[in-house]
C-alpha cells in the first residue's frame, strides 16, 4: 500500500513490508519503486522492515520539483528515516547510490551502512578508447547520454533492453508499467532533470562516509568499460576498511531485478557482518 511523506513542498511516495531493523530502497533515475519487486521481499523475508520509496519526480511521488540532485534525494532519504524512526541501511541503485553516499556521510548516526547497487557515485572520465573498443560499454552508455541529450523515450527503452542482458519473466508487463508511467503528463520532464547533474557532490562526500558501504556491480554493466575497476575505484575513495566489492555474475545495471537471489545473497551477508543497531 502507497504511503507519503510531505517533503521541502512535494510529496515522496513509499511503500513497506516485514518487520525488524529498517531497510530503505532508493531506485535510480527514470524508474520507479516496483524495480525492487523481487528484492524487497527477500530482505524482508530475511527478517527486516523494507521501505521501497519513489524518488522525487518518479513513480508516485509528486512533480514540480525544482531539481533532482543527488544531495536532493539524500536529503529526502534522510527526511523518510527521521519519519520512520531510523537508524536504517540505505541500498542505493545508480543515481541513488550517490544519493547515499551523501546520506551517510552527512547523517552518520541516521544512517548505519549503505549498499550501492552499481552506482553512479563518482566523476567519470569518458574513456574514448573503451567506447570504441568495448562494444557492451558503448552500447550501454551512448544510449544513456542519447536519452538525456535527445529526451528520448525511445533511447531509454533501448538503452534498459542492454541494461537487462537477461530478462525477469515479467520483463514485458514491467517494461510496459514502466512505460506508461514515463508517460503521464509532466513525468518525463522530471526524469530528464536527474540527466543535468553530474556525480560531483557525491564524489566529493566519498571520503567523508563512516560507516560500513558495500559496491555491488553486474559483471555485464553496460555503462562502464570494466565494472570491477569502478567498484574498486569507489572503494579507493573511502577511508580504509570501510568498502567492499561483490561483482554479480551476468548482471547488467539492474542486478535486483535480473538476479534477485544473488544480489540478495550479498547484501543479507554484508549485513550479517554489520547489523543495523
Amino acid at each position: 500500500m502507497t504511503e507519503y511523506l510531505d517533503i521541502n513542498g512535494g510529496r515522496i511516495a513509499y511503500e513497506s513490508i516485514g518487520e525488524g531493523p529498517l531497510i530503505v530502497l532508493q531506485h535510480g533515475m527514470g524508474d520507479m519503486r516496483q524495480v525492487f519487486r523481487f528484492l524487497a521481499p527477500k530482505l524482508a523475508a530475511a527478517g527486516y522492515r523494507v521501505v521501497s520509496a519513489d524518488m522525487r519526480g518518479h513513480g508516485e511521488s509528486s512533480m514540480g520539483w525544482d531539481s533532482i540532485t543527488r544531495t536532493d534525494v539524500a536529503g529526502d532519504l534522510v527526511a523518510l528515516i527521521r519519519h520512520l524512526g531510523g537508524p536504517a541501511v540505505i541500498v542505493g541503485h545508480s543515481l541513488g547510490g550517490g544519493s547515499a553516499t551523501i546520506a551517510a556521510a552527512d547523517e552518520p548516526e541516521l544512517i548505519t551502512a549503505i549498499v550501492e547497487l552499481n552506482p553512479f557515485t563518482k566523476t567519470q572520465s569518458l574513456s574514448v578508447g573503451g567506447l570504441l573498443t568495448n562494444g557492451r560499454y558503448r552500447r550501454g552508455l551512448l544510449r544513456l547520454m542519447g536519452t538525456g541529450m535527445f529526451k528520448s523515450l525511445k533511447l531509454w527503452r533501448s538503452y534498459l533492453n542492454v541494461a537487462y542482458p537477461t530478462k525477469p519473466a515479467d520483463w514485458d508487463s514491467y517494461l510496459a508499467a514502466l512505460t506508461a508511467k514515463l508517460q503521464e503528463r509532466g513525468r518525463f520532464a522530471e526524469f530528464m532533470k536527474t540527466t543535468k547533474p553530474t556525480p560531483a557532490d557525491a564524489h566529493a562526500k566519498l571520503g567523508d562516509v563512516n560507516v560500513p558501504v558495500l559496491i555491488v556491480m553486474g559483471a555485464a554493466e553496460p555503462d562502464f568499460a570494466d565494472p570491477r575497476a569502478e567498484g574498486d575505484a569507489i572503494v579507493a575513495l573511502l577511508k580504509p576498511g570501510l568498502g567492499a566489492v561483490v561483482m554479480i555474475e551476468n548482471g547488467g545495471h539492474y542486478p535486483h531485478a535480473q538476479l534477485p537471489d544473488q544480489t540478495a545473497a550479498a547484501i543479507l551477508s554484508f549485513l550479517k557482518e554489520h547489523p543495523v543497531a
